[in-house]
């Protein structure tokens, strides 16, 4: 869209579509109640309307999931790309220009590319974020792009640590921007409906929930290798501290297989959060604690005692909930959430749906992607005056439909960082060996500054939160 001329100063493309949204839903905000834009401020497809997306982080699961489920909406595009790898950034200007190119039959040349997303965020045509990087830059980047007023979709886990987390969740709410956590789960029906049903009673009174989470292998020493020059690493390290390159510690050069930043605790807690978000995700939407926590959580772990990879290997933690609920997290358990109750259980997993190649499909195990003690509980219906959730079928439409017709998005930021907390503070049980307290409300252990001081870690200047 062509800048817009008011009163002889120039108006950026976002600032046109701004005041649009403003102008339309102005009457409504006054009242107080929810706002719905009209289609036809945006127009149904039109270029000048279009929500302008920026993808930062150019890695794996961009390539395959995020970019692809931005662009197949004609009400969205993808106008640049950003890494710290120039390799993966070229080969995403690539990835994007030939996908319009064959969805248009004309050769598309309108991605631009950023080694620096600040430079992205700079940008005042772009409308949306959609970040990929690895755990370590999530909530910095996220938090910069709400100060600059940019929606954002964000890969799970929302943070390294839980002070993070609340910094990402202030700042999101105090610029209104949309923002979209990576549970694709809470768009998936089967999960939705699983929950219903529980919360409804249809297993009676909660007891427990258990959660399956997959494991990761440990790995050998890896030796100190040269700094490719497709790759800004000091930059890539970001805050955490400074170590030697060595290609397992970051991403592959030569193809996009699972990157071993993965399992280093530098960059992320392991499987408790990288899959841990998406299930105790789900145990918090079906017990309805969404924006609470535990209030007790012990168990243990093993982990590696040399090597480069240093997550968590086989573990099993154990949490307490206000209202009496537990939560047992374990690689043990089958992959997936089960509720079970004084009437009951229901089993909720993905199937044979998965984003990358490594993902677990329970299918191949046999395993129902929804299973109960009773079939009868999964013929129930939902009557209309139980509870009944939000319906999302596509989770980064519900993000951009979220942003065009300024609603809220299934997955909030204050929910991402309720799961995400929960999360570190199982890795943080798991550290300690022990019991640790959670007060949910103050966000603090409590009498225990050991526990306490594992909230933040020390972040390397210049790549920390202002």
């Amino acid at each position: 869209m062509k800048n817009e001329k008011q009163g002889g100063k120039k108006r950026s493309r976002r600032e046109f579509l701004s005041d649009s949204v403003k102008i339309a839903v102005g009457t409504t905000l006054s009242l107080g109640v929810p706002t719905i834009v009209p289609a036809s401020v945006f127009g149904k497809n039109a270029p000048s309307n279009r929500i302008n997306v920026g993808a930062i982080g150019n890695g794996r699961i961009s390539r395959i999931h995020d970019m692809p489920e931005i662009w197949k909406h004609d009400f969205a595009q993808i106008v640049g790309v950003c890494d710290l790898d120039t390799k993966r950034l070229n080969d995403a200007k690539v990835l994007v220009e030939d996908y319009y190119t064959k969805k248009t039959g004309k050769v598309f040349k309108g991605v631009k590319m950023y080694e620096d997303y600040h430079k992205l965020l700079d940008n005042k045509d772009i409308d949306a974020v959609v970040i990929s990087t690895p755990d370590h830059w999530h909530a910095i980047i996220a938090i910069e792009a709400a100060k600059k007023g940019k929606h954002i979709y964000l890969q799970k886990p929302t943070s390294l640590t839980i002070n993070e987390g609340r910094k990402l969740s202030d700042a999101v709410r105090k610029s209104g921007v949309k923002f979209q956590i990576g549970s694709q789960q809470r768009s998936s029906e089967q999960f939705r409906y699983a929950c219903e049903l529980v919360r409804n009673g249809r297993i009676g009174q909660l007891k427990t929930i258990y959660v399956g989470l997959p494991g990761d292998p440990s790995g050998e020493e890896e030796p100190p290798m040269p700094i490719p020059k497709n790759l800004n690493y000091d930059m890539w390290l970001g805050s955490t501290p400074d170590v030697y390159y060595t290609e397992k510690r970051v991403h592959p050069q030569k193809d996009y297989e699972r990157p071993g930043w993965l399992r280093c605790e530098q960059f992320g807690a392991g499987m408790i959060t990288g899959w841990g978000s998406h299930h105790i995700d789900i145990g918090h939407w079906g017990m309805d604690t969404e924006l609470s926590g535990p209030i007790e959580v012990w168990g243990e772990a093993q982990f590696p005692t040399k090597g480069l990879w240093d997550v968590h290997g086989i573990f099993k933690t154990e949490a307490l909930y206000r209202n009496g609920v537990k939560m047992i997290v374990s690689n043990e358990l089958p992959n997936g959430v089960k509720f079970e109750g004084s009437e009951g259980w229901i089993f909720v997993t993905r199937g044979d749906y998965r984003v990358t190649a490594s993902d677990p499909v329970a299918d191949a195990n046999g395993i129902k992607p929804l299973d109960a003690s009773n079939p009868q509980i999964l013929k129930s219906l939902i009557g209309d005056n139980e509870i009944k959730l939000k319906v999302s079928k596509d989770h980064h439409g519900n993000w951009l439909e979220a942003i065009k017709n300024n609603t809220e998005t299934i997955a909030p930021v204050e929910v991402a960082h309720r799961s995400c907390s929960a999360c570190l503070i199982h890795h943080i049980a798991m550290k300690l060996k022990r019991k640790v307290y959670w007060n949910p409300e103050k966000e603090q252990f409590t009498n225990d500054d050991e526990a306490n001081k594992m909230l933040s870690r020390t972040q390397r200047k210049p790549y920390m939160i202002k």
